[in-house]
């Protein structure tokens, strides 16, 4: 028995923090954020010699520029005879570098490639949450030397390695931010980001505390407000993001929520608007069926009275002719004529109960710009709307782009500032872009109904973004067209994109527009 609660009691043990640990990051979140992290390793030439002196990380903060720590490149300053190799986490190839900025006080320093591109990080510059999750990304010396990796390895591309760790907030160094965090770094992660569960960069890792009679081990980054100065002062454009990090699932799960209540609120405006819609169309024929009521009996009773009147000028011309009152008789038989004549022509002019309908539609189509036949009329019209639209922080996951306004016009049939088509997919018009300079795949929607613009985007490694970009190339599109077969070519195209994506988008952009 003993034996079974202590079983028990191991099992509970290492089954502890899978019940109290939150849910991990997107892997395709640090994957993306992973695109940007490369190894820096610096050569030094001695006696016709080269060999391997430093060996860091560094994060690419523009395509052309990478920021990592001044002590990783130190050797290189100064020293003609030095090289930086910047090895990327993707691709085929390593680039050369040289030092431009560097700043030993906050160990910050920024080097300029002299060939190729890389895919820029992006910054966070909120507000990081006491206990958040972060992730330290680089390429630890103690992984290489575990893997027996020779020199060949180190200067070929890889994946760079990710721990997982938390933040502990309100505590720095005097002489500059830093960031503590629990996330293992060891050499080799000096220059590398430390991300939150976005892939936001949060700061640049630097150093960690020695541990004593066995405590625990702390590490330290370069706060992200440190590394955005020092680009700032050197005038380097970058990416700098805000807004909660949000889950992806809690996000989806949300927005459909959201919409389920709005269908049921619009389907409710809906029946009530058609129910009034019938209630005035009821009145409409109600009020019609009264007049052409009133109006026959109008026409009837004086098609009467002008009957009697006749009869009374027959009489009149009876009594003249037995007078011998010829003209007499003839005035009176040829009123009495012109009476009956116009009581008939009365009678037959009667409104006849079939105008009922003409007389509503006729009421109703002069109501239509006020009601919900004349609203359809206008939103099925072919000519461009210009929308403005605004994001909507609570409904979105901002990880890399700008979050301005966005502008366009809209045309009923698809077309988008008329020249690119999107195809619609349910209550929704979709376009997918890929470019050709920019290692993100985005998806974008726009649903006339609820007047929602949303942006989503996936950031693949390079395979998926090479396949994209050829699936791209088979069926573009550059012009607005109510050709089918152009527009089959769309929807094929956006499918074949589709099939390279990720399952879930790492970046969601939704915006509410309104005419301008």
């Amino acid at each position: 028995m003993d034996n079974i609660m202590r079983y028990i009691a191991v099992f509970f043990l290492f089954l502890a923090p899978v019940l109290v640990v939150p849910a991990f990051a997107d892997a395709s979140d640090i994957s993306a954020a992973s695109r940007s992290v490369v190894r820096v390793v610096v050569f030094s030439t001695a006696d016709g010699q080269q060999s391997i002196v430093s060996i860091g990380s560094g994060v690419a903060v523009a395509r052309d520029k990478i920021v990592t720590n001044a002590h990783v490149v130190e050797m290189a300053r100064g020293d003609d005879s030095a090289q930086i190799v910047i090895v990327p986490s993707d691709g085929a190839q390593s680039y050369r570098a040289s030092v431009i900025a560097s700043l030993s006080g906050k160990d910050l320093a920024l080097l300029q490639l002299k060939s190729g591109s890389l895919v820029p990080a992006s910054i966070f510059a909120g507000v990081i949450a006491d206990g958040a999750d972060v992730f330290a990304i680089g390429y630890p010396a103690s992984v290489d030397i575990a893997l027996e990796q020779s020199e060949a390895d180190v200067l070929r591309p890889q994946q760079p390695v990710k721990t997982r760790g938390t933040v502990s907030s309100g505590r720095t160094s005097k002489t500059v931010e830093s960031l503590l965090h629990t996330a293992p770094i060891a050499p080799g992660n000096s220059g590398g980001p430390i991300v939150d569960a976005c892939g936001r960069v949060l700061g640049i890792n630097s150093f960690g505390s020695v541990p004593t009679d066995g405590g625990a081990e702390f590490y330290f980054a370069i706060s992200a407000r440190e590394l955005t100065t020092f680009l700032a002062n050197r005038g380097i454009e970058f990416r700098s993001v805000r807004g909660d990090c949000r889950s992806v699932a809690d996000l989806t799960r949300a927005e459909a929520e959201l919409e389920a209540s709005t269908r049921v609120k619009m389907d409710k405006e809906a029946r009530v608007a058609a129910e009034l819609q019938r209630s005035r169309e009821g009145k409409v024929r109600s009020d019609a069926e009264h007049a052409v009521i009133a109006e026959r009996e109008n026409h009837l009773a004086f098609a009467a009275l002008l009957l009697v009147v006749s009869a009374l000028a027959g009489g009149a011309a009876w009594q003249f002719a037995e007078r011998g009152q010829r003209d007499r008789f003839k005035a009176a038989c040829a009123a009495g004529a012109v009476i009956f004549v116009m009581a008939v022509g009365i009678f037959a002019a009667r409104p006849s109960f079939n105008e009922v309908d003409d007389r509503v539609r006729a009421v109703l189509t002069a109501d239509a710009p006020d009601n919900a036949v004349g609203q359809k009329t206008a939103v099925n019209s072919l000519a461009p709307v210009a929308k403005t639209c605004i994001l909507q922080p609570e409904r979105s996951r901002v990880t890399m782009s700008d979050t301005a306004d966005v502008a366009f016009t809209w045309q009923s049939d698809g077309c988008v500032n008329g020249r690119t088509q999107y195809v619609e997919n349910g209550d929704r018009w979709i376009r997918s872009f890929v470019p050709n300079n920019d290692a993100q795949i985005s998806v974008v929607s726009y649903v006339p109904e609820t007047e929602i613009y949303r942006i989503e985007r996936f950031l693949p490694g390079n395979a998926a973004m090479q396949s994209a970009r050829e699936a791209r190339q088979l069926y573009d599109v550059k012009t607005c067209t109510a050709d089918p077969s152009q527009r089959t070519n769309i929807e094929n195209m956006n499918k074949a994109i589709a099939a390279q994506l990720p399952p879930t988008p790492n970046e969601i952009l939704l915006f509410t527009c309104s005419n301008r």
